[in-house]
C-alpha cells in the first residue's frame, strides 16, 4: 500500500517548538513570566529537557505574536507594555469585536447560545472569597476570553479570526495585571449575561453597541490614563464604574 494511503487521515504531532511555545505563551499571559524578564535558551532548555533549537523556534513564534522582544547582544525578554502599547491593544481589540459581534449576532443559532451560557455558568461557579485571590484570578481571565473566542468563532470570518489570534495573548497580559480584580470578577458574569442577552436577540446594531459598553469605557480610561502622564493633573483610574455602572473588561 502507497505511503500515502497509509497517511491519509492521519493528523501531524504539533512541532515540539509550537508545544514549548504554547508553555511560554502561558506562563506569559499568566504573569508566571513577569513583563522585562529574560528567557534564557539554556535554562530553558534545561528545565524542559529539550535542546536549544526548539527553545529558539518557539522564541522566535512568541516573537512574532508580539509577546517577546529580542535585541541584538541582549537576547530575548517578556514585553513590557506601555500604555501606548495598551491603547493601541485596545484600540485594535475594539474594533475586531465590533465586527465579531455585528457578525455574531447575524449568525446566532441555539448551538452558540449554550456554549455561551456553558461559560457563564462557569463564571457564576467561582468563587468571590477576596482571600482566592491570584488563585481565581487566572480563571477568570481564561473564562472571559473563552466568551469572546467562541463569539469570533461564530462571527465565521478566517481573517477576523487571524487577527484576533494574534492580539488574544496580549489582551491576556492587560486582563491578568488588572488592579481592580475584585471588581473585574464581581461584574464578570452580568457583563457576559448582558451581551449574550444582546446577541439572542439577532440584532447586530444593539450588539455593536453592547460590545462598545463593554469595552469601548476601557479604552476611554486609558486614555485618560496616557493623559494624565503627560499632565500629572489630570486623573483617570482604569478600575471604577463606566457610564450605566459599567466596568470595562
Amino acid at each position: 500500500m502507497a505511503t500515502s494511503k497509509l497517511l491519509a487521515g492521519m493528523t501531524a504531532p504539533p512541532a515540539l517548538s509550537t508545544m514549548i511555545a504554547d508553555r511560554l505563551r502561558e506562563m506569559i499571559t499568566s504573569g508566571e513570566l513577569a513583563p522585562g524578564e529574560r528567557l534564557k535558551e539554556v535554562e530553558l532548555a534545561e528545565s524542559m529537557s529539550v535542546s536549544r533549537g526548539p527553545v529558539r523556534e518557539a522564541i522566535l513564534l512568541l516573537v512574532r505574536e508580539g509577546l517577546v522582544e529580542s535585541q541584538r547582544h541582549r537576547g530575548a525578554r517578556v514585553i513590557t507594555l506601555s500604555s501606548e502599547d495598551i491603547e493601541e491593544i485596545y484600540s485594535m481589540r475594539l474594533a475586531l469585536e465590533r465586527l465579531a459581534m455585528e457578525r455574531c449576532a447575524e449568525r446566532m443559532n441555539d448551538g452558540v447560545l449554550a456554549q455561551l451560557d456553558a461559560v457563564i455558568a462557569q463564571m457564576r461557579s467561582i468563587p468571590l472569597d477576596p482571600v482566592a485571590g491570584e488563585r481565581t484570578d487566572n480563571e477568570h481571565v481564561r473564562l472571559d476570553l473563552e466568551f469572546h473566542d467562541l463569539v469570533y468563532a461564530a462571527a465565521d470570518h478566517s481573517r477576523l479570526q487571524r487577527t484576533w489570534n494574534m492580539l488574544r495573548s496580549q489582551v491576556s497580559i492587560f486582563l491578568n495585571a488588572r488592579t481592580d480584580r475584585l471588581e473585574f470578577r464581581s461584574r464578570l458574569p452580568e457583563e457576559h449575561q448582558e451581551m449574550r442577552d444582546v446577541l439572542a436577540t439577532g440584532d447586530p446594531q444593539a450588539a455593536v453597541l453592547s460590545i462598545e459598553k463593554h469595552i469601548g469605557w476601557t479604552l476611554r480610561q486609558i486614555r485618560k490614563m496616557r493623559a494624565a502622564e503627560k499632565d500629572p493633573t489630570e486623573t483617570g483610574p482604569l478600575s471604577g464604574p463606566g457610564p450605566e455602572g459599567k466596568n470595562g473588561l
